[in-house]
């Protein structure tokens, strides 16, 4: 048992670890679009108040370790196995560039898991209801709608302002807000991890139920997601920051002030919500509030289709690898093992194409043989 947990703390810390890359785009592809913040800059900043947003609650982690299942009726092998069909899906979408839910990867792979393992009955439906559902659909929509309004107003306001001391002022705003918005990601995402270690250490007995996450736990998991937001994922960062639509500061400093009043009013309330969602909703309603047309629009329905699929894919997996780790040590063995050789798979295919902070804001070129001719 005790070399079962070490292997969840350490499977949990690595999906913490992709958390930070997947997420960075969270707080700083606006930021880094607009030229508010040099790419190497902007992901030094989100890895350090990611860290320290780490210390600023344990609420959400709370609803993880003792809300979403019954932690009465799985042990930490089922764990084990949900965090690998997350971790699977976060390198997916990761390589594909979507900026999918890390944290709807792992509600799905913890509830797949848990369904082959403990039944239907093991999974606090009313939770999964109100706590990840709902907001998955509601948050959205709302950090759409006040980004666009924040846009229009904030375009309204600066009308007759002098252009060159507005975008200072717009800037300087973008710093802070993409600054606040970090700290946020930090205090919200960071406690996912630090629930499912909880979870686990309760279900093997080490933590009482209901317990909260020990000092030990909040440390790993702030340093995880903060090492995770320095490499950063530099292909996500490019489809919100250029492929959404050509961003000004004004937006940015719009979606950024959203994103983060949003996220840190659910972190106070103890709500799991999907810190991507809130920010591509706010980066959508921002590039909206200047025109409709600049917005494009197919963008956003490849990544509404990554929203979609994300829970019932990462349950899937976690569904799979459950019924494999669950039949023994040999399961866990070989669940490890193919979890580890697809991951480091989709990492090498990557590597054909890199996406970095040199060229994070070049657009790929159009295919097809017209994008030769140009004229003489």
């Amino acid at each position: 048992m005790l070399i079962v947990v070490v292997i969840v703390v350490v499977t949990a810390l690595a999906f913490d670890f992709t958390n930070g890359f997947h997420d960075t785009a969270n707080a700083m592809a606006p930021s880094i679009a607009t030229g508010a913040l040099s790419p190497r800059a902007a992901v030094a900043i989100a890895g350090v108040l990611n860290l320290v947003g780490a210390f600023l609650s344990v609420e959400v982690a709370r609803t993880i370790s003792s809300g979403l299942v019954d932690e009465a009726r799985i042990t930490p092998v089922v764990i084990f196995a949900g965090l690998v069909g997350a971790i699977l899906w976060n390198l997916t979408t990761w390589f594909l560039g979507l900026p999918s839910s890390s944290s709807h990867a792992l509600f799905g792979g913890l509830i797949g898991a848990v369904l082959v393992a403990a039944g239907p009955e093991a999974v606090h439906a009313g939770t999964v209801v109100t706590k990840v559902v709902v907001p998955a659909v509601v948050s959205p929509v709302l950090a759409g709608l006040v980004a666009l309004s924040a846009t229009y107003l904030a375009y309204w306001i600066t009308t007759r302002a002098d252009p060159v001391t507005a975008h200072r002022g717009f800037r300087a705003g973008q710093v802070v807000s993409a600054s606040t918005v970090a700290l946020a990601h930090g205090a919200n995402d960071a406690q996912k991890t630090m629930g499912v270690i909880t979870l686990a250490l309760i279900t093997a007995g080490v933590l009482a139920p209901d317990a909260g996450p020990p000092l030990w736990v909040i440390v790993s998991a702030g340093l995880a997601i903060a090492a995770g937001s320095y490499v950063g994922g530099w292909r996500i960062i490019r489809t919100l920051g250029r492929r959404v639509s050509d961003l000004e500061r004004t937006q940015g400093f719009a979606a950024d002030t959203t994103s983060a009043a949003v996220i840190l009013t659910s972190t106070h309330l103890g709500i799991p919500l999907s810190t991507t969602q809130v920010c591509t909703g706010s980066i959508f309603g921002a590039a909206a509030g200047r025109r409709l047309h600049v917005v494009r629009w197919r963008v956003a329905g490849q990544v509404a289709l990554a929203w979609t699929a994300t829970l019932p894919a990462a349950a899937v997996v976690g569904a799979a690898a459950s019924f494999v780790a669950t039949r023994g040590p040999e399961g866990v063995v070989a669940v490890a093992v193919c979890g580890s050789a697809l991951a480091a798979g989709i990492w090498f295919a990557a590597r054909r194409n890199p996406v970095s902070a040199v060229n994070v804001n070049d657009l790929p070129e159009p295919p097809g043989p017209d994008r030769t001719l140009t004229a003489p």
